[in-house]
């Protein structure tokens, strides 16, 4: 849509709604190829595999849990694909045109963090692959450079070096990398499935992997019932949704380019619970057959590719698993941070050189590999607070707006979401309230019973919504 006097405060190209729409169906799909398809990625969806138990309780805890991801990517979905704006501009219509930044910047933190731990879990695949050499073995052991191995420090550099080249060009250049890379991981997925499942002779769901085994290997998975019990069950999907936080805000950054609704909605409906429960199954398939073969769960791809005998094969592999890792990284976090980054600063910051400023925050942030150590309890405890954010947001658009928006309007200072000087305060109780119950009380308290935190999101989502919508009643 055409826009009228947009503020500079608030407008430039990037952030502006979508001129082209090119994205059909299949490019789509790719999105959530590309965001699946991880290191990350499969060692979730091994873990969680094997804590159902049978291939029956997988089935239905993935298979529920993949049909509520559908469920709401299709919600924030359509409303990018209606608006044509990516999240922070959307996010304007419920936080204010200026308070839009803390939900953008919350969402930002958080690429920034994952962008350095997918970056290196890409590198640490390469590394995986060179260290067959005993030249390069020996340089790996020997050689290190700020307080890592030198071997790791240059693979870490080349596959940030890679991303940069992939989305340097726009979002054009996104969608055209992930239809090439979408498809061919699937591909090389099934070789290495089928491969192991022949060197094994067998064709199994776990079910001769011994209990204690089982509970050991998917200790880190952080669901802590027995696997196969029905706690552990509503743990699996309820994980398996939680998952997909990041990208319940920042879809409409993707769905804004789609052609339409339908296309939407079919590009979801095989994307999302299609083949999401393809993908678990095939990992925890490979996960199996691997344990029957090295005698050993190995939830990491990496380390099974590592014990290959084929070096053509675990070239194969190893490439496989560091473009799949690049497609989430672009996908879940570059993406995201680009936008959002330059969301503060429209005017100064372009998409470009929002995602510039995370990829330099990331590396920045690797000689200290926080994604390493307890770190990750930080980035849980901030993802927890997204749950309140995208609560807010559905409540506005859905209920309080009943789908319509003034998009103009969400490039005006002075305009319909200028609140209290660009800032609503409604929104930010609901936020705060949501964030108690959401992350705080969880993280620093023993007040709430331990299995609490796994349902954080879910928590923060009802109750920052519910705040909101009790204030915002009668209210457009």
């Amino acid at each position: 849509m055409q826009l009228t006097n947009p503020s500079p405060s608030l407008h430039n190209e990037d952030l502006a709604p979508a001129a082209e729409r090119k994205w059909g169906a299949f490019s789509i799909f790719n999105v959530w190829t590309s965001d699946v398809h991880s290191l990350w990625g499969y060692y979730l969806a091994a873990s969680l595999f094997l804590l159902c138990g049978s291939f029956l309780n997988f089935v239905i805890a993935i298979g529920i849990g993949s049909l509520v991801i559908f469920f709401l990517m299709t919600l924030v979905g359509n409303a990018g694909v209606r608006t044509g704006v990516p999240f922070p501009v959307l996010a304007r219509a419920s936080f204010g045109t200026f308070g839009a930044n803390v939900p953008a910047l919350v969402r930002a933190i958080v690429a920034c963090f994952w962008y350095g731990a997918q970056t290196a879990a890409a590198a640490g695949a390469l590394v995986a692959l060179l260290v067959r050499s005993p030249g390069l073995l020996e340089f790996h052991q020997t050689s290190t450079f700020l307080g890592h191995s030198s071997l790791t420090f240059i693979c870490f550099l080349v596959v940030w070096a890679a991303q940069l080249v992939i989305i340097q060009n726009g979002m054009e250049t996104v969608r055209r990398f992930q239809d090439w890379a979408g498809p061919a991981v699937w591909a090389v997925m099934l070789v290495l499935a089928i491969y192991l499942v022949v060197k094994s002779g067998t064709f199994s769901f776990g079910s001769e992997i011994p209990q204690d085994v089982l509970v050991q290997a998917t200790a880190g998975a952080g669901v802590t019932a027995t696997p196969g019990s029905f706690a552990a069950l509503a743990a699996v999907a309820a994980t398996w949704i939680t998952y997909f936080a990041a990208l319940y805000l920042n879809f409409c950054d993707f769905s804004r380019y789609a052609k339409d609704e339908k296309a939407l909605r079919t590009g979801n409906l095989w994307g999302l619970p299609v083949n999401l429960l393809a993908f678990c199954l095939v990992a925890g398939v490979t996960t199996t057959a691997a344990y029957s073969v090295y005698g050993e769960v190995l939830l990491h791809p990496e380390q099974i590719s590592a014990k290959f005998d084929s070096l053509t094969l675990s070239i194969l592999a190893a490439l496989t698993f560091a473009v799949a890792t690049l497609g989430i990284n672009v996908v879940a976090n570059f993406v995201s941070a680009a936008f959002d980054i330059s969301n503060t600063f429209p005017s100064k910051i372009s998409f470009k050189g929002g995602g510039y400023i995370a990829a330099i925050i990331s590396l920045i942030l690797f000689p200290w590999s926080p994604w390493e150590t307890g770190a990750a309890s930080f980035v849980n405890f901030i993802g927890s607070g997204m749950g309140p954010i995208f609560g807010i947001m559905m409540v506005d658009y859905y209920l309080i707006r009943q789908g319509k928006l003034d998009v103009n309007a969400l490039y005006q200072e002075d305009g319909e979401f200028r609140f209290q000087n660009g800032w609503h305060g409604k929104a930010f109780i609901a936020f705060g309230v949501g964030l108690v119950f959401s992350s705080l009380l969880p993280t620093f308290t023993t007040i709430l019973p331990a299995w609490w935190g796994t349902y954080g999101w879910f928590v923060g989502v009802a109750v920052g919504g519910a705040v909101y919508f009790a204030l915002r009643s009668g209210q457009k």
